[in-house]
């Protein structure tokens, strides 16, 4: 399902604007929409299937979605379809992550649940990778026919619905006491450590604005049409040789520094996006993208889980996740306006700008010598 959505988001920024005629603010909309959808239905998906007792029936309707999604795109005549089926995508991304994260759980034996983790993590990372580098190759086939590229699209879609029909099987979650992912009483309980995490996170993720302003801003410095999904292919490249060094770093440094290191890799690529010239400029900055996508991506989650008492865990996650998934869709209308307003350098300006408050604000945490703390290591 990654290759099958992969080949398409690395397309459809420049068929929004290019073929259907829509504003760099719709594309911001529809992109920032999509992934906070995404991002909140993952809150009450897993609760969902704790309290039925079932992973797979929410599994299947979230790959089903997906797939059911894809020709959509290819119908599209005005991005009001295009809307419509991103959503719904996002919607079975959001329906199926925790119900199938919770399977691998559910059927892994604890000893090697890390090794289960990830090969999952892995066969994301490749899919991401193979996605646009398929849709590479079609568009040279298909002499830029973003349409059919769409419809063969469908094909892994499929292949994901087929295989969890037959080869996922359910298994009864262990036996305890379902909770909702979101207890305003439980917030409460919720120390103010946490909460500078939760304000981090949200500031965090308005400079983390949709990754389809990278694929306008390669195609406006004169990358050719057949080539855009090279945007997508070069980032993922950079972000899996990067993600092994930097998940060893972190067993050997804080979580701030790397945090910061990370923050300061975006800060990097926004002002190269914003400064630099031509083609060279902007892969400069796709590539600092790619290695701040290795140095942060899941730290975040993982500062909640150190910040969170075990009992209130789910409220935090639920919160956080929602809190994030919102400022989410806050970054990518922003970073539209400001492309049309005052064009693509006014967006990564704005995005550096967002991380260096993040900095500052994770410069000003305070060190505090307890298990949970920023710089336990």
């Amino acid at each position: 399902m990654d290759i099958s959505s992969e080949m398409i988001h690395a397309l459809l920024p420049l068929f929004l604007t290019t073929t259907l005629g829509a504003s760099v603010i719709l594309v911001g909309i529809i992109d920032g929409v999509a992934e906070s959808t995404a991002a909140i239905s993952k809150v009450f998906s897993g609760y969902i299937s704790d309290k039925i007792g079932r992973r797979k029936p929410l599994i299947l309707l979230g790959y089903g979605l997906g797939a059911v999604s894809k020709p959509f795109f290819a119908l599209a005549g005005a991005p009001a379809l295009v809307f419509g089926a991103r959503f719904a995508d996002r919607i079975g991304k959001g329906l199926r992550g925790a119900p199938r994260d919770a399977l691998v759980a559910d059927v892994t034996p604890p000893q090697i649940r890390g090794r289960a983790y990830g090969l999952r993590q892995a066969l994301d990372t490749i899919g991401a990778f193979l996605g646009p580098l398929i849709a590479l190759v079609l568009m040279a086939l298909l002499a830029n026919d973003m349409r059919m590229v769409f419809w063969l699209a469908l094909i892994p879609a499929l292949i994901a619905v087929v295989l969890v029909i037959i080869g996922v099987e359910d298994r009864a979650p262990a036996k305890t006491s379902t909770r909702p992912p979101i207890q305003l009483r439980d917030l409460r309980r919720l120390s103010p450590s946490f909460w500078s995490i939760a304000a981090l996170g949200v500031v965090f993720t308005l400079a983390r604005f949709s990754e389809a302003f990278l694929v306008l801003k390669a195609s406006a410095e004169g990358l050719p049409l057949a080539l855009a999904p090279l945007v997508l292919v070069v980032m993922n490249v950079v972000y899996s040789l990067g993600a092994a060094p930097a998940g060893a770093l972190s067993d050997r440094t804080s979580a701030r520094v790397l945090l910061f290191w990370g923050l300061a890799a975006l800060i990097g690529a926004d002002l190269v996006l914003a400064l630099g010239e031509g083609l060279a400029g902007a892969f400069a900055g796709i590539c600092l993208w790619g290695v701040h996508m290795a140095l942060t991506q899941g730290l975040l989650t993982k500062l909640v889980a150190d910040h969170a008492p075990d009992d209130l865990r789910g409220s935090a996650f639920g919160f956080f996740n929602l809190a994030t998934g919102l400022a989410m869709l806050i970054a990518s209308v922003v970073a539209g306006v400001l492309w049309e307003v005052a064009g693509p350098d006014a967006t990564f300006l704005a995005g550096a700008a967002f991380a260096l408050l993040a900095a500052l604000m994770l410069v000003a945490q305070p060190n505090r010598q307890n298990p949970s703390s920023f710089d336990r290591r």
